[in-house]
C-alpha cells in the first residue's frame, strides 16, 4: 500500500473542492482556483472535510498513480490557502534584478537587458543585497505549483551558475560544485 497515497487529505475552511465524475478535481479558496483533470481509474471519495484516494486494484499503473493522485489534490489545496514560492539567487559582478511593473528585468552579461513577462498568475519579488558579496534574492510566487517550478526553472536557465566563480543564476539550496580554475606555471 502507498504510505503517501492512504494518508487523508484534510480540507481547512475556507476552501471548496468539487470532484466531478470523469474525476475532474476543482479547488476554490482565497488565494484563487485549480482545476485539474485526474486518471478516471483513481477513486477520489469526499466525505465532510476529509479527501480520501483509494486505488481499484494492486496494478503497477494504479500503485505509481496512487500517491501521484493524493499529491496533486494536496499541492492545489495547499496553493490556494497559502501559495507556492520557489527563491533564487544571482551571483555575479554586475548582475541585477529588477521589476518595471509586473515585468522582470535582468542584467546578466549579455549585451542587453533580459526582459520576461510573468504568465497568468505568477508574480516576482526581487529582494535587496545586503553587501556587495552577498547574491540578489529573487522568489517566484503564485497558486500552481507546477507552473512556479517550470517559471523558476526557465529564469535560471537564462544563465546557470557556472563551477569556477560561481556566477550565474542558482535555486537557493543547490550547491554549485566549484572546480579549481588554471594553475600557475611553475619556474
Amino acid at each position: 500500500m502507498s504510505r503517501i497515497g492512504k494518508r487523508p487529505i484534510t480540507v481547512p475552511k475556507g476552501v471548496q473542492v468539487t470532484i466531478s465524475e470523469q474525476n475532474l478535481v476543482t479547488v476554490k479558496g482565497p488565494k484563487g482556483t485549480l482545476s485539474q483533470q485526474l486518471h478516471p481509474d483513481m477513486l477520489i471519495k469526499q466525505e465532510g472535510d476529509v479527501i480520501t484516494v483509494q486505488r481499484p486494484s494492486d496494478e503497477k499503473l494504479h500503485r505509481a498513480l496512487h500517491g501521484l493522485t493524493r499529491t496533486l489534490i494536496h499541492n492545489m489545496i495547499v496553493g490556494v490557502t497559502q501559495g507556492w514560492k520557489r527563491d533564487l539567487e544571482i551571483n555575479g559582478v554586475g548582475y541585477r534584478a529588477q521589476l518595471e511593473g509586473k515585468t522582470l528585468v535582468l542584467n546578466l552579461g549579455f549585451s542587453h537587458p533580459v526582459r520576461i513577462e510573468p504568465p497568468p498568475d505568477i508574480s516576482y519579488v526581487v529582494g535587496e543585497r545586503k553587501s556587495a558579496n552577498d547574491p540578489l534574492a529573487l522568489s517566484v510566487l503564485g497558486i500552481d505549483k507546477q507552473k512556479v517550478g517550470e517559471e523558476a526553472a526557465r529564469i535560471r536557465g537564462l544563465r546557470p551558475p557556472e563551477p569556477y566563480k560561481g556566477k550565474g543564476i542558482k535555486y537557493v539550496e543547490e550547491k554549485i560544485r566549484r572546480k579549481a580554475g588554471k594553475a600557475g606555471k611553475a619556474k
